[in-house]
């Protein structure tokens, strides 16, 4: 008779818990999860990137009807309306069948779902809904949430000031709308109602949006986001916001410092950031402290210094980002197991699902150019065939590799599939690649994934189509 409920419980049932919980079931252990949620699946399911993306696929159908696209293809539309109930609808739909897809899978695998909010008493216990709950090994993986900004008081149901979750369910579309932010979550969500009509204007505390993207990335997708209507205000800095009957009038000033100036906007999206939800958790109560930014620390294995307690996914150091949370769920349960679980945190790609797409992975040129000597080797979309025939031209893959050995140390992509295109490069680095490998695989033709293999052709300078 074991001395606990369960060998393993983990707390919260987002992309990295659910996981966490089904491998560990499937390893033969005995599993409980613990989220207070009223489904499954956590912020990327219910109000995150599922939900978004169900958005911005509607809105750029929409889009394409709208401003001509499908027309110059032959494809002429008479009359046409946007029906955003419906849009909506088809969200909300989307969401529904994958959280209970997710139900699906913790009963086919006997995972035990605990409701309610979990907060230690002991290493090996909590307190669930009321319940005191024991077990071997507990994972934290409890994700994030909305960073707040200062003067900034975020009403989801004022719909005037919101966050995230709020500008997805926007019940029309804004007239201006102010992204505060230029990073991924802002100029996905401000693509949305840009498409549907929105006047969209981004202020960004830099000096350029994307951070942490290459340089060279951040700098075009700014140029291609212009073209298509997005205005920016940057190295500005938001101080305050009043929501009034007529809107929001939004207070920035330069972020060096200067004359504050407003700005009148029908709804304004604050996004600058996640944090780790630790609070309620109890960490105190098994002496286990935050770093400087409030995360969870963790050794290779993803165990935290208080023996059986185990941390994952946006809770601790790394990007946040749902499959990187998975990664790390699979780990942490075939650990827990006795097997050997390993994330590689150098090659986690990053993707902003705006059109064109932005993917990357690894290093970008000025990190490279840090640790020493590098070849780089560009391809513009507009020279490949597929994208050509698409009438889609924007973009280029960029390849950087070390200049001694050709290992490829980084790939930045700007197309309208990047972030499909992505997935070949991210395994090819994982095998420890030379460009050379990459320009000598036999890409599919006619493909945008071309553009990969002729971007490391160009790494020594011999592109075939350009």
């Amino acid at each position: 008779m074991s001395d606990f409920d369960y060998d393993v419980l983990v707390i919260g049932a987002g992309p990295g818990g659910y996981v966490a919980a089904i491998r560990a079931a499937q390893l033969g252990l005995k599993v409980a999860c613990a989220e207070s949620r009223e489904t499954l699946g956590g912020t990327c399911l219910n109000v995150g990137c599922i939900p978004s993306k169900a958005l911005l696929h509607a809105s750029e159908l929409y889009d394409e009807a709208a401003n001509g696209t499908l027309a110059k293809l032959g494809v002429k539309i008479d009359k046409m309306s946007l029906d955003l109930p419906t849009m909506q609808g088809q969200r909300v739909d989307a969401v529904k069948g994958l959280t209970g897809g997710i139900e699906f899978l913790f009963k086919k695998n006997k995972v035990t779902w605990l409701k309610g909010l979990a907060s230690f008493t002991g290493a090996n216990t909590v307190v669930v809904g009321g319940e005191t709950v024991t077990a071997k090994n507990i994972v934290i993986a409890t994700g994030s949430s909305v960073m707040p900004l200062p003067g900034v008081e975020v009403d989801n149901a004022g719909g005037q000031i919101v966050d995230s979750t709020g500008a997805l369910e926007l019940d029309k579309v804004p007239g201006h709308l102010v992204v505060v932010g230029g990073g991924v979550i802002g100029l996905e969500l401000g693509s949305v109602w840009r498409r549907l009509g929105s006047k969209v204007t981004v202020v960004e505390y830099l000096d350029q949006i994307l951070p942490g993207m290459d340089g060279e990335i951040r700098k075009e997708a700014n140029k291609i986001f212009k073209k298509q209507g997005f205005e920016y205000k940057l190295s500005t800095k938001v101080t305050g916001a009043k929501a009034g009957k007529k809107g929001v009038t939004l207070t920035v000033e330069p972020a060096a410092g200067g004359a504050p100036e407003t700005i009148e906007a029908d709804v304004v999206l604050v996004s600058i950031g996640r944090r780790a939800n630790t609070d309620g958790l109890g960490l105190d109560k098994i002496g286990l402290e935050l770093n400087k930014r409030g995360q969870i620390e963790t050794d290779h294995e993803f165990g935290t210094k208080v023996p059986g307690v185990w941390a994952i996914g946006d809770v601790i150091p790394g990007p946040m980002l749902a499959h990187k949370a998975e990664d790390e769920g699979i780990a942490v349960a075939e650990n827990i197991a006795g097997l050997t679980g390993i994330v590689n945190h150098d090659l986690i790609p990053g993707v902003v699902y705006t059109k064109p797409e932005i993917a990357g992975v690894g290093l970008t040129e000025e990190q490279a150019k840090e640790k020493g000597p590098i070849k780089v080797g560009k391809f513009p979309m507009m020279a490949n065939s597929r994208a050509k025939t698409n009438h889609e031209p924007d973009g280029f893959v960029k390849v950087i590799a070390d200049a001694e050995t050709d290992k490829v140390l980084g790939v930045w992509i700007i197309a309208v599939p990047a972030g499909t295109m992505i997935a070949q490069v991210v395994q090819a680095m994982e095998f420890g690649a030379s460009s050379e490998d990459i320009a000598y695989t036999c890409h599919a033709h006619p493909t945008h994934s071309e553009a990969i293999k002729e971007a490391a052709m160009a790494v020594t300078g011999k592109p075939i189509h350009m």
